[in-house]
């Protein structure tokens, strides 16, 4: 009886993917499914309105879409509201999209990362581990009791205040500040 329980737990994996068994999460009242995609699934957190707006604007929803995997920082719409007034309107114009775009990707990190990992690389970093963004840039993690933070390269400092919502194809740590690249 255990051997056939463990085939069909291989078979859904095999399956299913890497998801197969991953708990779905709520965040910004909606259910984060891992089965779907990080795109479709922001749509629906009403926390995230603002980072779906500027995906949205600066053309980053098919990438955000496609097989991934990526591991995404996503700022809440109180992350945002700490911005200066009007920063947000100024950025989803037109001809801001380059810096859009910039600031945006610099919160994906090529790769599903979940929050074990991000502390073993901690642990391995005695204390601090550098990752390589999308947009090219270096964020820090680093670990407070067992709380992770992020620093970025100005020197700002944002809590994952979620972690782990599994997507299909990757995993999002939401955060409760921008991050800002140089």
């Amino acid at each position: 009886m255990k051997k056939i329980i463990i085939a069909a737990f291989a078979l859904a994996a095999i399956a299913f993917g890497p998801n197969a068994f991953a708990q779905t999460k709520m965040v910004g009242g909606a259910p984060m499914y891992p089965t779907k995609n990080i795109v479709e699934n922001a749509v629906n957190s009403k926390d995230h309105t603002t980072l779906v707006a500027a995906v949205k604007a600066a053309g980053l929803v098919e990438t955000l879409e496609g097989d991934g995997p990526f591991t995404v920082f996503a700022p809440t719409n109180e992350a945002f509201s700490k911005l200066p007034g009007g920063t947000v309107d100024n950025l989803v114009k037109p001809e801001n999209k380059a810096t859009l775009t910039k600031i945006l990707t610099y919160h994906v990190v090529s790769g599903r990362l979940s929050a074990g990992d991000l502390m073993a690389k901690v642990k391995e970093g005695n204390g601090k581990a550098g990752l390589t963004t999308v947009e090219g840039g270096k964020l820090w993690v680093m670990q407070k009791g067992k709380k992770l933070y992020l620093v970025d390269e100005k020197g700002g400092k944002s809590w994952i205040t979620i972690s782990d919502v599994n997507q299909s194809n990757g995993v999002i740590h939401v955060v409760n500040t921008v991050l800002m690249p140089n």
